[in-house]
């Protein structure tokens, strides 16, 4: 008897181009068969720039009929991932490219015959400005997000922090947490110290995936532009990888049900009248989740 997978519809909102791990996160999501990506939308800053990195590994990936919704438009500054991207005419992407990525958004969650999980690593922004024009999407869709401090801030043994996803707009992230939707987070606690190293690091540098090798292309080039920041031998930190993985399941992780509240400066904090988030707060098998992710982008 044949067994037939049922996939989670999910929209994937991205400031992909900044840091190096959207990256890694959109090539775990195009490698995870649970998820049925059905629209890519890019946020903060130069969005068409972000929108052509999306759209060149979709296209890498064979997967070039996802539709890129872009996002508001603040600056006209490519990130340190432009040198991929130079010559890549976004006007040739052979899917659907929406020139407003908010309504596309909206229409993605309320035109699905079923809930919608939108997985957000990046600042809220495009949420929050989506909620503005069409609040009802609280109630066709789930939030999945990298997001925010609760215990633990940058590095291991550090106090919260105001992280940078929730400090780059915490009014947005306010607005977001007030809406009636279903939250999923992790936080620093969990995502901050994942990092491929070693054996697990050169797997993914002599893979011939072609998902794989744009990852490994594209970090060369966000590490040349950053002057060789991080270690010969090791990735850069891969947050954005977790709210994937959140995504998909929670069987490696230990969640708690925590009330969530965000203020002016971008801090969390836990009080009796914030939002009931769930929030990955540490790691039941650390170890099986590297495992896991550096299977699934070479496979």
């Amino acid at each position: 008897m044949n067994v037939i997978m049922t996939k989670t519809p999910v929209i994937l909102d991205t400031d992909i181009g900044s840091d190096i791990d959207d990256t890694w996160a959109l090539g775990l999501l195009l490698k995870s068969p649970e998820l049925d990506l059905k629209l890519v939308t890019t946020c903060t800053d130069d969005t068409p720039y972000r929108a052509k990195i999306v759209a060149r590994m979709l296209e890498i990936a064979g997967k070039s009929d996802i539709p890129i919704g872009i996002g508001p438009r603040e600056s006209e500054d490519l990130g340190p991932q432009g040198p991929w991207v130079i010559d890549y005419d976004l006007s040739r992407y052979p899917g659907k490219i929406h020139a407003d990525g908010i309504d596309a958004l909206i229409q993605t969650v309320m035109n699905s015959a079923g809930p919608v999980t939108i997985i957000t690593i990046g600042p809220l922004t495009n949420i929050a400005l989506a909620l503005a024009k069409e609040s009802r999407i609280a109630s066709k869709a789930r939030i999945v997000a990298m997001l925010g401090s609760i215990h633990v801030g940058y590095g291991e043994n550090s106090t919260p922090a105001a992280e940078y996803n929730v400090a780059r707009d915490a009014s947005a992230c306010q607005h977001v947490l007030a809406a009636p939707w279903d939250i999923t987070l992790t936080p620093l606690d969990t995502c901050g110290n994942v990092i491929l190293a070693g054996e697990h690091y050169k797997s993914i540098l002599d893979s011939n995936d072609a998902i794989a090798q744009a990852i490994v292309e594209n970090y060369e080039t966000w590490n040349f532009a950053r002057g060789y920041t991080t270690k010969p031998d090791e990735t850069s930190v891969l947050f954005d990888t977790v709210a994937v993985y959140l995504a998909i399941s929670e069987d490696l992780v230990n969640m708690a049900q925590l009330n969530i509240i965000v203020n002016k400066k971008g801090f969390m904090k836990i009080r009796g009248d914030g939002k009931a988030c769930r929030c990955a707060l540490s790691w039941k098998d650390f170890d099986r989740y590297k495992a896991w992710l550096v299977e699934r982008l070479t496979s």
